[in-house]
């Protein structure tokens, strides 16, 4: 296990834990082996990983140790949180896989975002009584309806195949172990459950998992899923095919169209359309990803339908028209807000799933685009949100005197905070930054009867206006648009470093904070991650943490920007390559509750 290095920061992070209203290690129970301290930072050599949760980074160090490379590490962990964090991942979800290839000196991406039914009509989120939209929540994501086609295990399939040295039963034979085994129940996974009571308690075979006799597991309890155990050994046996046809697919299928729902529930609960055909058609995309130079970096991430590469590159490309390290901070806060508001006017303006929209990638990430969008920023006051998109048709102007009109607002979306991310690096230099979600903290809050998994309500990610023609509106066969955004950094072609986040569209800014934190605030990685956030997302207000409007938020205000207050944003992991050939593996210290990061040599 590796070493807590604590310093100023970290312990300045440990002080403000009372503030988030967390806790920075797992409960305990009374002399169970399997109760495991979070340790936020880890330094050494032979590789290293780092996720939200103890029992995951074991399982991934583990596999390192025994000579498996990243993407083996990568898959066991992920596994592995299907157990212990099944309310942010899991085999009926999907996300977004970015790998380095040390031998190639290539970065390569797999998509594996799930899809609409090709039964899905664009009034599928229309209450037919009303003629209205159900509610976002609980209605509209406790459905069937919202469940799209899973691709999760298609990813771990495609990954091991191109990258991995163990087979699938490999990968996933210590999660089924953790999972037979059972794990300690801490603070989170309780407040979680009783969170979503409501929405459990209308599904018997939710209820019976997580609301066994209408109760929710105490903290300090051990929580077996063996339901999980047996699907994870069917597919130890038949491969991640039995999952896209066969008697499990069909199981999947019943649940969406037929959700087993208990009589009294006062929950719509509207069922899916998803077929059987529409699992045995899925695949995963391997599409470039996106890249953008930022101070001698290479920065690399997800490409459409996450539009988490374009966005996080386009606010660092309009940022680094100013030399934000010659700033005090709070004018170069300033900067990273407005530059952020205008990237996310644009991601309403032209991203979506590339398949069905065409997205300019290219001109988006251009250093010209960039810099005409950086004439919209005033040095001294914020523009009133929201902000206009801009024309990215490759035509750029050299002058801010010669900036042409903007194309037009784009309105907020509900993109759910519920995902979890991992980050890997091998004792040979392979590394993953892999970010997984279900969606809503618990998904569309259905478990799949007799095989302990929840299904994604991804599909609330499209636009639910059937009236919207815009690039993340609903069609068949599509992928509603992500801001997963799992990063990879070169710098003169090594890897210097990896990182992502769960929080719906704050991933994005969660993302760009850190990387400006570190690269251009001088911070240490560990200090990078801790620091307190703010997530302006074309917005009239930003979104911020309680410690970071009391340390900015008098001098922010001077520039006119408004906050509104929430607990937290974010729960990134990230792994930093040093010098001397060692790495500094990093989780967030406090928020959800903290994450644990482990090094196979430590210092």
């Amino acid at each position: 296990m590796g070493t807590t290095r604590p310093r100023a920061s970290y312990l300045v992070a440990l002080a403000a834990a009372g503030a988030l209203g967390l806790s920075m290690t797992a409960a305990p129970a009374s002399g169970d082996p399997r109760a495991e301290d979070k340790n936020p930072t880890a330094s050494g050599f032979g590789g290293a990983v780092t996720s939200v949760d103890p029992s995951a980074s074991a399982v991934g160090l583990e596999v390192l140790r025994k000579g498996g490379n990243a993407t083996d590490a990568a898959i066991a962990t992920t596994a592995a949180l299907g157990v212990t964090e099944p309310f942010s991942t899991g085999i009926g979800g999907g996300g977004f896989f970015v790998h380095y290839d040390v031998d190639t000196g290539e970065v390569e991406t797999i998509d594996g975002r799930e899809e609409a039914p090709m039964g899905m009509t664009k009034d599928a989120f229309v209450n037919p009584d009303t003629g209205g939209l159900y509610p976002f929540s609980p209605e509209r994501v406790t459905s069937g309806v919202a469940v799209g086609v899973p691709g999760t295990l298609a990813t771990w399939d495609a990954a091991l195949a191109q990258w991995g040295s163990y087979s699938m039963a490999d990968a996933l034979r210590p999660a089924t172990q953790l999972a037979r085994r059972g794990f300690v129940v801490d603070d989170t996974f309780r407040s979680q459950i009783l969170d979503n009571e409501e929405r459990f308690s209308a599904f018997s075979s939710t209820s019976e998992l997580y609301l066994p006799d209408g109760e929710a597991p105490e903290v300090g309890s051990i929580f077996r899923n063996r339901d999980l155990a047996h699907t994870y050994g069917l597919i130890s046996r038949k491969g991640a095919d039995s999952f896209y046809n066969g008697p499990l697919a069909e199981e999947v299928v019943s649940a969406v169209q037929n959700p087993p729902v208990v009589e009294d529930t006062d929950l719509p609960v509207p069922p899916g359309s998803m077929e059987t055909s529409d699992l045995a058609d899925y695949e995963v995309r391997t599409p470039e990803p996106t890249h953008n130079d930022y101070r001698g970096y290479d920065v690399y991430g997800m490409a459409p339908p996450s539009s988490g590469g374009t966005t996080v590159g386009e606010i660092l490309n309009i940022l680094e028209q100013y030399d934000l390290g010659s700033m005090p901070q709070d004018q170069a806060l300033h900067h990273y807000l407005e530059a952020s508001a205008l990237a996310y006017a644009d991601r309403g303006a032209y991203l979506g799933d590339s398949e069905f929209v065409d997205v300019p990638v290219e001109e988006l990430l251009s250093d010209g685009f960039a810099g005409e969008r950086s004439c919209q920023i005033d040095p001294e006051r914020a523009a009133d949100k929201p902000v206009d998109a801009g024309e990215a048709d490759g035509d750029y102007v050299e002058s801010c005197d010669q900036v042409p009109e903007t194309v037009g607002a784009s309105g907020e979306d509900s993109e759910g905070l519920s995902t979890t991310h991992l980050t890997v690096a091998d004792q040979w230099g392979n590394v993953v930054s892999y970010t997984t979600t279900i969606e809503q903290t618990g998904g569309s809050g259905i478990v799949v009867p007799d095989r302990g998994f929840l299904l994604n309500n991804e599909l609330t990610d499209f636009s639910a206006d059937p009236d919207d023609t815009g690039p993340n509106s609903i069609a068949p066969g599509k992928r509603p648009r992500s801001s997963i955004s799992p990063t990879i950094v070169l710098e003169d072609g090594e890897p210097a470093m990896a990182l992502g986040s769960p929080g719906g569209s704050t991933i994005i800014t969660t993302v760009a904070q850190t990387l400006v934190n570190r690269i251009d605030l001088g911070m240490d990685m560990e200090s990078a991650l801790a620091a307190p956030r703010a997530s302006q997302r074309n917005t009239t207000t930003v979104s911020a943490e309680p410690e970071f409007t009391a340390a900015h938020g008098a001098a922010l205000r001077a520039y006119g920007h408004e906050f509104s207050a929430v607990s937290e944003i974010g729960a990134l992991t990230a792994i930093e390559f040093l010098p001397d050939g060692s790495t500094t593996a990093v989780a967030e210290p406090v928020r959800r509750g903290g994450g644990d990061a482990r090094v196979v040599d430590p210092r």
